[in-house]
């Protein structure tokens, strides 16, 4: 399951951790530091990073915040993900494949022997750990322009993260949408004029229909969800 291009790395990595506590002989002690519910997980998270990769650069589509950030990078570059993308620039392409395989020797290389050095920045008090994390992003935010506008939307973005990361909303699709949305935009503009802005060429095709039709179904999903588990009756001992 790590390996599909599809959903990231939380997927999988929740797949993995049921599946070990379902095949442990000893499911009691996941929850305090099982070993099995360690690395099992984090072997389906390494194991997605190439299944995330693959589908950025076929589709064009970010499946992890990581992989929006490079995507971003692409577009600033001026290099398009897509099919055509092995064909244009074959040396990105890669050198992104090989970096995987010198990334994951560097990981085993630093990992093994260092293990417990990581493990005592685990000791430092959390509010020096924030301080120092502000820190670095105001100072790489501000390097890039020299705009003390930049901090200001670093602030202001980071206050957005926080409240949705506190009402438990993803942050991955605000990404995601930030950066298909002019994308989006452009492409619907652009099937307008083509169609000399008549809305109906976007519903013209049974494919479209059906897309839309998967669409609606996964936004009222949770709310049908939340309205049956209302009615349910509620059992009392």
């Amino acid at each position: 399951m790590g390996a599909i291009p599809a959903g990231g790395a939380e997927i999988p990595t929740f797949l993995s951790y049921v599946t070990e506590r379902r095949l442990s002989r000893h499911p009691e002690e996941f929850g305090s530091g099982a070993i099995e519910g360690v690395a099992g997980p984090e072997s389906a998270a390494s194991a997605s990073s190439a299944g995330t990769l693959a589908t950025m650069l076929t589709l064009g589509l970010p499946t992890t915040a990581i992989a929006a950030v490079m995507l971003a990078a692409f577009q600033q570059f001026g290099i398009q993900p897509g099919p055509l993308l092995f064909e244009n620039e074959p040396e990105l392409v890669w050198t992104l494949i090989a970096s995987l395989f010198i990334g994951l020797v560097l990981l085993l290389v630093l990992n093994l022997p260092l293990a417990p050095v990581w493990a005592k920045l685990l000791q430092i008090p959390r509010p020096y750990l924030y301080a120092g994390i502000l820190f670095f992003a105001c100072v790489g935010a501000y390097a890039v322009s020299g705009q003390p506008v930049d901090l200001v939307v670093l602030l202001v973005i980071g206050g957005i993260g926080f409240l949705m990361r506190r009402y438990g909303l993803p942050v991955l699709p605000a990404i995601i949408g930030v950066i298909l949305g002019p994308d989006a935009e452009l492409q619907l503009r652009r099937a307008l004029q083509i169609a000399d802005g008549d809305w109906s060429t976007l519903v013209s095709t049974p494919f479209a229909v059906i897309v839309y039709l998967i669409i609606l179904a996964l936004l009222l999903l949770p709310a049908i969800r939340a309205v049956l588990s209302r009615r349910r009756p509620s059992v009392r001992l």
